[in-house]
């Protein structure tokens, strides 16, 4: 049958806590309901769909905390990302509704953070705003600034001058704010429901389970069908211990390090279409 093209209008409350959401739902009761959805367009199914991973949106908003806007509007975002998987998924996949909608969640908050944190305003070009997300990443695990050596090696990575890498830092410094924790005891502030990283509940184990599980076994597909040098150059990139260096994969294959960062990005752009197919 012709699949829905209604999206689910799911408001998501001020005062909604992780305590009030609905609980999740099993395989067989979000199986029922997604089949309910897209088959008969039934849109009370979606809307149970939406609210029953409510507190899995909040919990990738959680993760988000650092870029110095308010927790309420990273998850309204997320929830409208959630709502677009929810109108695209296909319960005929074999695959959980999480492991499907991580991607439109994550994105609808990228796409919220690029139009609203002050930095990004400047970070216009692809290459920037991987560059801005590669720092905040790096600057979350370090309390100085990059040095030279840090910045040469971000800079080598994404194929920007070091100081491109060293400007950027220099605006994330100037820009990053605080993720405010208040101690009033009722407090609705998402601090308070959202738990710690280090204090996942059970639900949030299984779907972190569920999804890196499914998006593993997408990514080992993926990859199994790249050429021989493409899958070694990502793999001694990006999937090893040890970090190798665009220098020593080009003394290997006896060419440039920047046909070596050619290859690479034309591996990566290969891999993500080889994801999409499996979507």
């Amino acid at each position: 049958m012709a699949h829905n093209s209604t999206t689910p209008a799911v408001q998501t409350p001020k005062d909604l806590t992780v305590q009030k959401y609905p609980p999740i739902l099993s395989a067989e009761e979000e199986h029922e309901l997604a089949v309910d959805l897209f088959e008969n367009h039934n849109l009370d199914a979606a809307r149970k769909l939406v609210l029953s991973h409510m507190r899995f949106v909040a919990f990738i908003a959680h993760g988000y905390k650092g870029y110095g806007l308010e927790q309420e509007d990273l998850i309204q975002e997320g929830t409208i990302g959630l709502m677009k998987a929810v109108k695209r998924f296909n319960p005929h996949k074999n695959v959980r509704l999480a492991s499907y909608a991580v991607y439109w969640i994550r994105a609808e908050i990228h796409e919220f953070i690029f139009k609203n944190w002050k930095i990004v305003k400047v970070a216009t070009t692809k290459e920037q705003r991987k560059l801005f997300f590669k720092l905040k990443k790096a600057k979350s695990n370090i309390y100085t600034s990059l040095n030279m050596e840090q910045a040469e090696e971000i800079a080598e990575d994404l194929g920007v001058r070091p100081k491109d890498v060293l400007d950027m830092e220099s605006r994330l410094q100037f820009n990053d704010v605080a993720f405010e924790v208040t101690d009033e005891e009722n407090s609705t502030s998402p601090v308070h429901y959202l738990t710690d990283e280090n204090t996942k509940t059970p639900e949030q184990l299984a779907l972190i389970d569920d999804s890196n599980k499914h998006q593993q076994q997408q990514l080992y597909k993926a990859l199994s069908l790249l050429d021989e040098r493409s899958l070694d150059i990502l793999q001694s990139r990006y999937l090893k211990e040890e970090k190798t260096t665009l220098h020593t994969l080009a003394d290997k294959y006896e060419i440039s390090a920047e046909r070596i960062r050619q290859l690479e990005n034309k591996a990566m752009k290969k891999l993500k279409e080889n994801l999409e197919k499996q979507i």
